[in-house]
């Protein structure tokens, strides 16, 4: 709910002004807790309007014992210690303020500290620590910070399965990989269910933690039917590549040829290596596949895989692919021939006007060493706003790279580009852009095309640029 600086004070007013903290704040956002606790320090004026004494700091005011929850979350808050700490032992009269509570254990103030830890010790139970694992972990990235952490995973392992197996799906990916690590440590989860997990969460770190320990578990005589298909069938590639290792380890080593052609260069490299290890040739199994240019079957990831582990002999495969119907077999063709170092600018070049913008970016990135041998003008006219946007940004690219006057007038045509992107690229390219010599020959043009964009230097830098380029002031 807040975010903004304007929303965040307007927020510490209403409830200075007694509003209800669920109507001021998204009480389960973290990032809301944290934004009043730092906020409420920047308005120190809204006690004075309810407890005159408190800006004066001495004594302690007896009236915080009849604070409601509003006033009593500000007072956590405050900027005089004293406060704070006086505060949080009036806290446990209400436990929605268990968060502030929470951010008061990594206090600067000493006695603040041990005041809410002691709080936090006594509160924290399995269901509130489930409720607030996210503001835990976040305030563990503090200096002093771990006290709550170390609460929070005392608790949790005390936690009932169903209560710790809600904070495996929980959107904030620090809580997931807190409670997975959980329930690696004590064993709460069978290599199956690890599996599958693994295969299902977005997170690198859960697929690597829990991948790992689906394997690690199985004894050298336990069945791999329920592990290895998940993790073989997983969308993520951590997963995969973890299920292909495996296969090794469960004699299964025959199984692991159709991922030598998988998307993934990780799950690629996992099969090869399972291959050599059972004595096969994946550079053969490539081969093979690529040998028929025409075949409609062939792999994106088996035409990349031969210039993975072959050599420049195999580039003779990889020209006849550049035709291929499938553009992606056409896009690994060509980064297959930067990998083997067998790039062809001529042959390459007629590739920049390709339908497919996977083509055209692998192509340009192949072509960027010899952008300066490629036609200035040829390139310029593909920026134009008849050609597709992905045809537009390859060659501009290229043009970039290639520097000088060609650089320097595509970048200052697009910076009225309708498409904003471009514009942003066009801007820092101009910035970046300095003299080369053949701006002797142009000096008249450089003059103009600076001038278009002065608004894009200052004074100062601008006169550099004209002096670099030997141009008068």
């Amino acid at each position: 709910m807040l975010g903004d600086v304007e929303a965040e004070a307007a927020a510490v007013m209403r409830l200075a002004g007694g509003a209800p903290l669920r109507s001021t704040l998204d009480v389960a956002d973290p990032g809301d807790w944290l934004a009043l606790d730092s906020r409420a320090r920047e308005v120190p004026w809204y006690m004075a309007r309810f407890v005159p004494e408190w800006e004066k700091f001495a004594p302690l005011p007896a009236d915080l014992a009849q604070l409601d929850e509003s006033r009593l979350a500000l007072a956590l808050c405050h900027r005089d210690g004293r406060i704070r700490q006086e505060a949080v032992r009036h806290a446990a009269r209400y436990p929605g303020l268990l968060p502030l509570v929470v951010i008061r254990c990594a206090d600067w103030a000493g006695p603040v500290r041990e005041s809410a830890r002691h709080l936090l010790r006594e509160a924290l139970d399995a269901d509130s620590a489930s409720a607030h694992a996210s503001l835990i972990l976040r305030v563990g990235r503090r200096d002093r910070g771990a006290f709550a952490v170390d609460v929070l995973g005392q608790v949790l392992c005390g936690a009932s399965r169903g209560q710790l197996a809600a904070l495996f799906t929980d959107p904030d990916r620090l809580v997931r990989r807190f409670a997975y690590r959980l329930a690696v440590e004590g064993r709460l989860l069978c290599p199956a269910e690890l599996a599958r997990a693994a295969a299902r969460d977005e997170d690198a770190v859960v697929q690597d933690l829990c991948a790992t320990a689906a394997l690690t578990a199985l004894g050298d005589d336990e069945a791999y039917e329920d592990v290895l298909p998940p993790l073989l069938s997983a969308r993520n590639p951590r997963a995969r590549s973890a299920g292909v290792t495996g296969l090794r380890r469960a004699g299964w080593s025959d199984r692991a040829d159709p991922f030598l052609g998988d998307r993934s260069a990780l799950v690629r490299a996992c099969a090869r290596y399972v291959v050599r290890q059972r004595g096969g040739d994946p550079a053969a199994w490539y081969r093979e596949r690529c040998t028929t240019p025409d075949d409609p079957e062939i792999a994106p990831g088996a035409v990349i895989g031969l210039a993975e582990c072959g050599n420049r002999s195999d580039a003779g495969l990889l020209w006849p692919l550049l035709t291929h119907p499938a553009a992606g077999v056409r896009a690994r063709a060509v980064a297959g021939l930067r990998t083997l170092d067998c790039v062809d600018a001529k042959r390459l070049q007629p590739l920049l006007d390709d339908p497919a913008a996977g083509v055209v970016r692998e192509t340009a990135v192949a072509l960027l060493p010899w952008a300066k041998e490629l036609p200035a003008d040829w390139l310029l006219e593909r920026t134009g706003y008849a050609h597709p946007r992905h045809v537009r940004i390859g060659a501009f690219r290229l043009l970039d790279a290639r520097g000088g006057i060609a650089g320097l007038r595509t970048a200052v045509a697009l910076l009225e580009d309708p498409d904003a992107r471009l514009r942003t690229w066009a801007g820092q390219s101009v910035q970046r852009w300095r003299p080369s010599a053949d701006v002797r020959d142009h000096e008249a043009e450089v003059s103009e095309l600076l001038d278009r964009s002065r608004h894009l230097f200052s004074d100062y830098v601008l006169r550099r640029l004209r002096r670099e380029a030997g141009l008068h002031s």
